[in-house]
């Protein structure tokens, strides 16, 4: 007899339909019992999952047929990885011997789960995009585990139902041809939203830095790159953590988004929607598959799974060099691609890069309490570890110098602004971007290209004067000329000015103080 369901296996960040067809044979003879054979490419889990399913369907007091097996997983030349696929094949086997109703498919429903031997259900990942799937493809329920239910009841559109073992889900697809079907799940989205929009950090409890508070809140403004420079202990790191503080809090489309991407990566748990911005920081002895992503069937890196957030990359110098220049192209398009030979998948890679470095390898070049006892070819060695044309792709570069005793000590300075006033000023400088970039598909001046650089960042004749003498100063580039620009259009936007004055470019070419050729 052929039974037919319906899975799905994630590629990337999407899903595509996975037929599973199972055929039981009357056995010839003694040698054919309980032989079954899974075609389609499956890898190792997939091959291991007969033993799985045998155990549970054995422990959930059905009966296992002891006949000769056929499973096939269509489309037959896409590789299909995991154990997803063992609900799925565990209903068809039901299926098949008569276990679960008349109709030969269950065409209508779509199964995913991991089977263990008592037949309770495991979690899966992908689950949102593997609901998306359904929702496209016009499949009317979704049964996947319970801890993946709350993520895949974001979509609208689709029924979904959690089940805990084989048994409740036999139980459930009989329900859903009588004549009382049993409720979805249903969540909603926007009060995963507001409840989630906290953070157990605050710009407030940061003493002195005001210039490197201003630069944080201009890089979140215009969603610009950071470099924070300074000596051991000055609060590069404490104030890089709460940099989400002040970002614009996610909209919906952006969280199901990042939320898809934390799917395939299995990192969602429970949770359901992700609505914090992400805030990834990877140790320095990452390689460089596991800050941009890779594996035979691509999965994933830092990058991405900073997507809507912030990458905080410490002690930047002590990185692998090979591994920083990777991230070149994912800061210039907001994306990677992986490519292999059976496949090629796009991440999205859109976030900031917050980074943090010593002056110096012992950490108190130009400190005026301590002294350096660096060599100018030592110091040039450590900074020239940072590639010209990375530090180009950084818009701000900011001095974090050492705290002075008398703001460590007593309360806080009564000027001292919390994250919450912080945030307006970026919100509203957000929404002006917004209303001027309307019709360019873009959110932020960041990701502004020549073209729209030339029309929204007009200077007057003294702006330019300054640039130029700027550029020659420094050694600037065509690329640190555009980020300038940038820079200087954000600032204008948190002053609420149409037109971007001296004031703002002089403001703008500070932040490029620090750049490569003032090292050397």
């Amino acid at each position: 007899m052929l039974f037919r369901t319906l899975s799905a296996a994630v590629y990337g960040i999407d899903a595509d339909l996975v037929d599973i067809e199972v055929d039981l044979t009357t056995a010839r003879g003694e040698s054919d019992n309980l032989s079954v054979t899974i075609v389609g490419l499956p890898d190792a889990a997939v091959r291991e999952s007969r033993e799985r399913i045998r155990a549970a369907i054995c422990n959930c007091a059905f009966f296992f047929p002891f006949q000769k097996i056929t499973i096939n997983l269509a489309p037959a030349d896409v590789r299909k990885e995991g154990a997803s696929f063992d609900l799925p094949i565990a209903l068809g086997l039901l299926g098949a011997n008569g276990d679960l109703a008349e109709e030969n498919s269950l065409i209508h429903v779509l199964c995913v789960g991991e089977l263990s031997l008592d037949g309770r259900v495991r979690p899966i990942k992908g689950a949102l995009p593997i609901a998306i799937l359904a929702r496209e493809a016009a499949i009317e329920h979704v049964i996947l585990p319970d801890e993946n239910a709350k993520e895949a009841a974001v979509v609208s559109g689709v029924n979904v139902y959690p089940v805990a073992d084989l048994r409740s889900a036999v139980e459930l697809v009989a329900a859903l041809r009588s004549a009382d079907p049993p409720q979805p799940l249903k969540i909603d989205p926007a009060a995963i939203l507001i409840q989630s929009d906290h953070y157990s950090v605050d710009f407030r409890e940061v003493r002195g830095q005001l210039s490197a508070k201003r630069a944080l809140e201009v890089s979140s403004a215009g969603s610009h790159n950071i470099l924070l420079i300074g000596p051991p202990g000055s609060g590069k790191t404490m104030l890089a953590k709460r940099l989400p503080t002040i970002l614009p809090p996610l909209e919906f489309e952006a969280a199901l988004e990042l939320t898809k991407i934390h799917s395939v990566a299995g990192m969602t748990g429970r949770a359901g929607l992700v609505a914090e911005r992400p805030f990834r920081s990877p140790h320095h002895t990452i390689s460089d598959a596991g800050l941009i992503g890779g594996g035979a069937v691509p999965r994933p890196g830092e990058v991405s799974l900073a997507h809507q957030g912030v990458l905080f990359l410490d002690e930047l110098p002590e990185f692998d060099r090979s591994v920083l220049e990777v991230l070149r192209q994912p800061l210039e398009d907001q994306k990677v691609t992986i490519s292999r030979a059976s496949m090629s998948l796009t991440f999205p890679a859109s976030f900031m890069l917050a980074a943090a470095m010593n002056p110096c390898p012992c950490g108190f070049w130009n400190d005026p309490t301590r002294e350096c006892r660096c060599t100018p070819l030592q110091i040039q060695r450590y900074v020239g570890r940072i590639s010209g044309p990375l530090l180009d792709r950084i818009d701000i570069h900011v001095d974090v110098p050492a705290v002075k005793f008398r703001e460590l000590t007593g309360d806080p300075a009564p000027g001292a602004e919390s994250s919450a006033e912080i945030r307006e000023r970026v919100i509203h400088a957000r929404e002006r971007q917004r209303k001027r970039l309307e019709g360019e598909k873009i959110f932020s001046n960041a990701a502004m290209t020549p073209r729209m650089i030339r029309r929204h960042c007009r200077i007057d004749s003294d702006s330019e004067q300054m640039l130029e003498r700027a550029m020659t100063r420094l050694g600037l580039s065509a690329r640190a000329y555009d980020r300038i620009l940038k820079v200087s259009r954000t600032i204008a936007d948190l002053e609420g000015s149409e037109e971007i004055r001296s004031v703002h470019v002089a403001e703008a070419v500070g932040y490029r103080s620090l750049d490569r050729t003032y090292w050397t």
